[in-house]
């Protein structure tokens, strides 16, 4: 008997070590998955925190990389307006969400995201950050004029010569002008033409006088030559 009962103690010994051992393996392999899981680190903004303006991204950061399929970001204005501009992009570690262009107001936003790790697990939360002052809104710029002024076309191009004004183009083909107003050049016009017309009247008048000489010169010839065959008429009878 004595034999009998350390052996049965033996084996219920080496049996209890079995189980142990095989307990503490399955704990072992149990928790390699969980440890695989990602885990966040920070974010920016910081959960609770307050910034001056409101940010241009949001940016959660976790201890491994996590893939694009099933990780979105959404993030909500004060006024319940979602002001998430596009996809999350990833970056290394970094899940990195942008907001829109517009200028957004001041007052809380909330944050509600959901990333999936490289083992297919997803994980998700929330956060929320305070905004003291809305963006500046971007100064508008004051449209060109069509035209340019007569001095800033001149400056432009230097090769563009001004246009004369209206006072020296009357003075260059006018002439100046007498006391009563009116140009030299009018009585110089005047003055031709009475010559021109008293030149034509002398022409005239001289054609005229030489034709009445004609005229008279032509009568006592004639008279003179019917006179003598009139004589001669009556000397023959």
């Amino acid at each position: 008997m004595s034999r009998v009962v350390p052996t049965l103690r033996a084996r219920a010994a080496r049996r209890s070590g079995v189980l142990a051992a095989l307990v503490l393996l399955m704990a072992v392999l149990g928790a390699a998955p969980a440890a695989a899981h990602n885990t966040l680190r920070s974010t920016d903004p910081a959960e609770g925190s307050t910034v001056a303006t409101p940010p241009t991204q949001v940016t959660l950061t976790f201890d491994q990389p996590a893939v694009e399929l099933g990780t979105q970001v959404v993030v909500t204005g004060p006024d319940g307006v979602v002001v998430s501009g596009g996809p999350a992009q990833l970056v290394d570690a970094s899940v990195v969400q942008p907001l829109v262009a517009t200028p957004l107001p001041a007052g809380t936003y909330a944050v509600d995201w959901r990333v999936t790790s490289a083992d297919g697990h997803p994980l998700s939360g929330s956060l929320t950050f305070a905004v003291t002052a809305p963006a500046a809104a971007e100064p508008t710029q004051a449209p060109e004029t069509a035209a340019a002024t007569p001095d800033a076309a001149a400056t432009d191009d230097p090769t563009v010569e001004p246009a004369p004004t209206s006072d020296v183009t009357m003075t260059a083909v006018g002439g100046p002008l007498d006391q009563e107003g009116t140009s030299p050049w009018v009585w110089v016009a005047v003055t031709a033409a009475l010559v021109a017309v008293a030149g034509t009247a002398a022409v005239v008048a001289s054609r005229r006088r030489a034709a009445q000489g004609g005229d008279v010169a032509a009568g006592p010839a004639t008279g003179t030559s019917a006179d003598r065959a009139d004589d001669g008429s009556s000397a023959g009878a």
